[in-house]
């Protein structure tokens, strides 16, 4: 019942297997150039995937989820039971992870790290429809669909590095709570 970054990173092979191009073109040709986004995902010593990318590109990304796939009303992730899947509960061991998202406003909350089902949403003063996807250091994109939402974070880890959430996280939304009614 622990969190494991094998479930992505093996993705690529899939991928590639069944669009017979590189991981990075069927990204760059579905996803990355359709929106208007940069970087490439690099293959790091430790065999994950990272995305290497701005913050106007993320943004770019976090919009077309906000937007449930769809980019100036063209669906570019037209697969919506995936999308549902990704914005919701998933399955059982965790309800605080979708698809590579993790969910705010759930009952309980796994950590990576942790074999410990927390009684509590996953980030306690965020909005309770937030997901976010939640990167090596502390590399975040929040999506608030009630808000229409979407906030980035990049830069050096904000502390101790943690995956997934971190006490970074409930800070920065106690400090928006005071600004942003949610």
């Amino acid at each position: 019942m622990a969190y494991h970054n094998a479930a992505y990173t093996l993705l690529d092979k899939v991928i590639e297997t069944a669009s017979g191009s590189s991981f990075n073109s069927f990204y760059q040709q579905k996803v990355r150039d359709k929106i208007g986004m940069n970087g490439l995902w690099i293959k790091t010593p430790n065999s994950n995937n990272v995305l290497y990318s701005n913050a106007r590109s993320m943004a770019r990304f976090g919009l077309l989820l906000l937007n449930k796939g769809k980019w100036d009303q063209t669906a570019i992730l037209s697969d919506t039971n995936y999308l549902n899947n990704q914005m919701n509960t998933s399955q059982n061991l965790n309800l605080s992870y979708g698809y590579l998202t993790w969910l705010n406003g759930k009952a309980s909350s796994i950590v990576p790290t942790l074999q410990t089902v927390f009684p509590a949403s996953l980030i306690p003063n965020a909005p309770t429809d937030m997901f976010a996807a939640l990167g090596k250091n502390d590399q975040k994109i929040y999506v608030v669909p009630s808000q229409k939402l979407v906030i980035i974070r990049i830069g050096e880890s904000a502390g101790s590095v943690q995956f997934a959430v971190s006490g970074f996280d409930n800070e920065l939304w106690g400090k928006l709570k005071t600004i942003i009614k949610f």
